[in-house]
């Protein structure tokens, strides 16, 4: 007799994002349906989304709207695929999307599977999901327990995590990023500086912290995101220092410019570097501070006048292990690093270690 067991246990399998900073993108099949978790592209130029991913699927997850989490987005509608995104994060959908909204922090039941939201500290509206699977299965998408603008909620036992290790086995906490990023602002006291950021993402936490150094102006597309920030009333009492900038257009002779998008290979922060590259200011009198990954692009940009100083909107190492170990996980995958095999150095997470991408659950 054949055995179909299998068509009714639950599974994963990471198509993509373990072993690389490439796009997220998750199989989960529940026992009787088949979801995607997130639809990344990028952040490199040479890491499309694969519409192959969604053969099969019901319905696509997105944690947040960074484009190596959201990009491949237009597939799922072209597939006509209902998305499960928060409010926040459908606002960067593309036209016609079917959406069903998620809560930022509650609990939903969809064809009778639990799944817990929480806010994951690193984006507007962005969140980890949590599937009553197997014993629980954590998705974190992105996630920073540091922020001092974003909330994090903790999330409930999971004995299966696919976490977010952007910074691989990197212990620096952000404490220590502030002193070093003060220090260089310090050393280069009469320099304009640009700060390329997502917009949704690092734009309003920086700017709090650059305020206490010198004049700031933020762009228009950052200027919208952070508004929406504040309106969202689940950040830090700090965010409201941020109003007086919000009332000023953008001033391109201010000392900090923060500007949409974060390898300034587009948008404001674009159109910037061409400007002081064509008058000769960039490398001299400007430079430009790139604060998270770097593409290909924006390594050539700080080559001829940048630098790089991390400002941590992902776990350290300490956070990933606590992580683990505050979920009782029994498995994990570490996400978004070149190396996860460095893991099986690293004993303090005391679960097994996912190198496979796909397991049952």
């Amino acid at each position: 007799m054949r055995d179909d067991s299998y068509l009714t246990t639950a599974w994963i399998e990471v198509l993509s994002g373990l072993g690389e900073k490439g796009p997220a993108c998750i199989r989960l099949w529940t026992g009787r349906a088949l979801w995607v978790l997130d639809v990344g592209i990028g952040p490199e130029a040479t890491s499309p989304f694969n519409p192959a991913w969604l053969e099969g699927a019901e319905r696509v997850f997105i944690t947040h709207d960074h484009i190596d989490h959201i990009g491949g987005a237009a597939y799922a509608v072209t597939a006509g695929l209902t998305i499960h995104c928060t409010a926040q994060t459908a606002r960067a959908l593309p036209p016609g999307s079917d959406v069903t909204v998620l809560p930022e922090s509650g609990r939903t039941v969809i064809d009778d599977v639990t799944v817990t939201t929480g806010r994951n500290g690193h984006a507007l509206g962005g969140v980890w999901l949590h599937f009553d699977l197997g014993g629980g299965l954590f998705f974190s998408g992105d996630w920073s327990e540091e922020s001092t603008w974003f909330a994090f909620d903790p999330p409930p036992p999971a004995q299966t995590a696919l976490i977010d290790s952007s910074y691989h086995l990197d212990d620096v906490r952000q404490v220590q990023r502030a002193a070093a990023l003060d220090q260089m602002l310090v050393e280069n006291g009469g320099r304009q500086i640009l700060f390329p950021v997502p917009p949704s993402g690092r734009a309003g936490e920086l700017a709090l912290h650059l305020m206490r150094h010198g004049e700031v102006t933020v762009d228009d597309t950052c200027r919208l995101a952070i508004k929406r920030a504040l309106q969202s009333g689940s950040l830090s009492r700090m965010a409201d220092q941020l109003f007086p900038l919000l009332d000023r257009g953008f001033d391109p002779t201010a000392r900090f410019l923060i500007c949409d998008t974060p390898n300034a290979d587009a948008g404001t922060a674009a159109q910037l570097v061409r400007d002081w590259h064509d008058t000769d200011r960039l490398g001299h009198e400007a430079m430009v501070l790139f604060t998270g990954h770097m593409t290909a692009h924006a390594r050539v940009i700080a080559a001829e006048g940048g630098q790089f100083l991390r400002w941590n909107v992902h776990p350290p190492l300490s956070d990933q292990i606590a992580m683990v170990r505050r979920l009782g996980a029994r498995r994990y995958a570490p996400l978004f690093c070149s190396q996860p095999e460095d893991y099986l150095l690293e004993p303090r997470f005391q679960a097994e270690l996912l190198l496979n991408g796909r397991c049952i659950l």
